[in-house]
C-alpha cells in the first residue's frame, strides 16, 4: 500500500491508495518516474493552495449541498413621529378636578399610531392568501396575563383545522405602565412570541382606557396583513369560547364573510355613566352626549371580515372614545350598520334556573358560543368537560344556529 496526501477545505489527511491502482503495464522505471511527477504536482498544488487568501474553497463552491436557513433578526419598528400631548385640554372647564387617567386620555386621544414591538406578519400567510383563514381569534390581553394566554392556547384558542376550515390566533397587548415591571414582561412576551408566534404588542401603555386604541391598531394591522380573513372573534382573555360551535354557526352565515355581520350580547338605550367611582365613568368633558349608539358587550363578539374592514375605514374619522365596545358601536353607526344579538353569547355569565343547581355544569355550556367570565383553571376544566364523548345532557338546544 502507498499513502498520498489529500485535502478537504483547509485540512490535510493521508489516504491509503492500493498499489494495484499505480501498477500499469509499463516498465518499472517509468512507473517510478510517473509516481514522482504525480507527487510533485500534488505538492506544488498544496503550496499554491496555502498561499491563497482566506476564501471559500472552489471545491465547496461547486457542490450543491443545501445551506441551512439563517435566522434573520427582527427588524426594528419603523420610526413614527412622536405624538405630543394636547396641552390645550387643560383649559376645559373642570379639567383640574378630573381623575388622572381621564386627564391622560384627553391629552393623548388624538394619538392613533404607535410602533409595533412584536409582530406576526405572516399569521394569515400573505395578504393575497389570507382569505384561507376562516376565523381569526383576536384576544385582548394585558402583558402580565401569562397564565390566561397559556390556557387559551391549550383549549379554545388552539390554532387548528376544524370542520375543514382554518382557525388562527393573535393576542393583542401593549406595555406595562411600570417601567421596571414592563421590561420583564416585554421579555416574557418576546419568549412567548418566539415559541408560539401569536403576540401583537404595540408601544403604548396597556390600560383600560387604552382598549379602544388597541382595537383601532388591530384593525389597522389586519387591513395590512390579513385583509381577506373571513370572520373575526374579538374578545377578552377571561372568556370561555366554544370555538367548535362558533365555526359551525359561521359556516351557516350567508356571504362567507363578505357581508355585514356583528353579533354579541346587544346593549341598547344606555348612556355614559357619570359616577366617579365607576370603572366606566365618562365625564361630560369627554362627551356631552347622554346616550350611546347600540353596541355589543366587548367581552366577546363576532364580526365578518367585511365589517372589520368597514370599522377600520370609519375609525379614521372618529376620535378615540375610552369605552372600546361603545366605540365599535359608533363606527357601525357612522357606516349605517347595526349590531345584532346572539343568544349563544353571554358576556354577563350564565343564569341557572335554580340556586340549588350547579352553574358550572358543562351541559349549560356545551351549546353556547361564549361565556364571560372564567378564571384560567375553569377554562381548562370546562373545555375538557364539554368534549367528553360520554357527556349526556337532558335536552340539546342548538342555539348557535340562530341569531
Amino acid at each position: 500500500m502507498r499513502y498520498q496526501r489529500s485535502w478537504r477545505g483547509s485540512e490535510f489527511k493521508f489516504v491509503r491508495i492500493p498499489l494495484l491502482l499505480l501498477q500499469v503495464k509499463m516498465p518499472r522505471r517509468w512507473c517510478h518516474k510517473a509516481e514522482a511527477v504525480a507527487l510533485g504536482l500534488i505538492g506544488f498544488t498544496c503550496v499554491l493552495f496555502l498561499l491563497q487568501p482566506n476564501k471559500s474553497s472552489p471545491i465547496s463552491r461547486g457542490r450543491a449541498t443545501p445551506v441551512p436557513p439563517t435566522t434573520v433578526a427582527p427588524r426594528a419598528p419603523d420610526p413614527l413621529p412622536e405624538c405630543r400631548e394636547n396641552a390645550s385640554v387643560a383649559n376645559i372647564s373642570g379639567f383640574a378636578q378630573l381623575p388622572g387617567h381621564i386627564k391622560d386620555f384627553l391629552r393623548y386621544k388624538h394619538c392613533k399610531e404607535f410602533p409595533l414591538l412584536l409582530n406576526v406578519a405572516e399569521k394569515c400567510g400573505s395578504p393575497e392568501t389570507s382569505f384561507e383563514v376562516f376565523l381569526l381569534l383576536a384576544i385582548k390581553s394585558s402583558p402580565g396575563n401569562y397564565e390566561r394566554r397559556e390556557i387559551i392556547r391549550k383549549t379554545w384558542g388552539q390554532e387548528r383545522m376544524f370542520a375543514g376550515v382554518h382557525i388562527r390566533r393573535v393576542f393583542l397587548t401593549g406595555v406595562a405602565a411600570d417601567a421596571r415591571e414592563g421590561h420583564k414582561l416585554s421579555q416574557l412576551l418576546r419568549l412567548e412570541n418566539k415559541e408560539h408566534g401569536d403576540v401583537l404588542q404595540w408601544h403604548f401603555v396597556d390600560s383600560f382606557f387604552n382598549l379602544t386604541l388597541k382595537q383601532v391598531l388591530f384593525h389597522a394591522w389586519m387591513e395590512t396583513r390579513c385583509p381577506g380573513v373571513r370572520f373575526v372573534f374579538n374578545g377578552d382573555d377571561d372568556v370561555f369560547a366554544n370555538t367548535d360551535n362558533i365555526v359551525q354557526y359561521l359556516l351557516g352565515v350567508p356571504g362567507a364573510g363578505d357581508q355585514h355581520l356583528f353579533v354579541g350580547q346587544l346593549i341598547t338605550n344606555v348612556g355614559p355613566i357619570r359616577e366617579k367611582w365607576s370603572k366606566y365613568y365618562v365625564p361630560e368633558q369627554v362627551t356631552a352626549s347622554k346616550s350611546y349608539p347600540p353596541y355589543c358587550g366587548g367581552g366577546g363578539l363576532l364580526m365578518s371580515g367585511y365589517t372589520s374592514r368597514t370599522i377600520y375605514q370609519k375609525s379614521l374619522d372618529i376620535e378615540l372614545f375610552p369605552i372600546d365596545d361603545v366605540y365599535l358601536g359608533m363606527c357601525l353607526q357612522k357606516a349605517g350598520l347595526a349590531p345584532a344579538s346572539h343568544m349563544g353569547i353571554r358576556t354577563v355569565g350564565v343564569r341557572v334556573p335554580s340556586s340549588t343547581l350547579e352553574s358550572f355544569d358543562p351541559c349549560y355550556y356545551k351549546e353556547l358560543l361564549l361565556v364571560h367570565r372564567f378564571v384560567p383553571y375553569e377554562m381548562l376544566v370546562m373545555w375538557q368537560a364539554i368534549h367528553q364523548p360520554d357527556l349526556v345532557c337532558g335536552k340539546k338546544v342548538e342555539i348557535y344556529q340562530s341569531l
